[in-house]
């Protein structure tokens, strides 16, 4: 049985709250304005049951295009750093990290490599305060655990 190496897990906090919030709110919207599409118009054209239904369908579309921004998280062991940001993602082992970066006035967490790129942590946002700050130095523990200087 292996030992139960550090994780660190983060996911962004507050805008999670609104970007459901939106979503909800987005749908509610287009239903409404759906169902308020009854009859004729003054130019001659007229609504029926299918630009309802479609109105409802570009408020679930826009939605999920809102809930995309719930999609970053960042997660750390003993093998590496894995992070998903709203496109994409990398999954990094800690030899070519070089530093865990939150600088002041930085709206989220970076990792600085050693090829002098860096890669956003969208997941570790200031926003989150206390949350973003135990976060970082979760990474920062493993880094400096199993990282290129250790």
């Amino acid at each position: 049985m292996s030992p139960i190496s550090e994780m660190v897990r983060a996911r962004p906090q507050r805008l999670r709250i609104v970007c459901w919030a939106s979503a909800v709110a987005i749908v509610a919207f287009f239903a409404v304005v759906g169902t308020a599409l009854r009859g004729g118009t003054e130019g001659g054209g007229s609504f029926n049951a299918s630009d309802q239904l479609a109105m409802v369908g570009l408020g679930i579309l826009l939605a999920a295009g809102v809930l995309m921004l719930t999609r970053p998280r960042v997660e750390a062991d003993d093998r590496g750093v894995r992070v998903r940001n709203v496109i994409g993602g990398y999954d990094l082992p800690w030899s070519v990290v070089r530093a865990v970066r939150f600088d002041d006035g930085s709206p989220w967490a970076s990792l600085e490599l050693l090829d002098d790129e860096t890669v956003a942590v969208l997941a570790v946002q200031a926003n989150d305060k206390a949350y973003a700050v135990e976060a970082v130095r979760g990474l920062r523990r493993l880094h400096a655990k199993y990282g290129a200087s250790a």
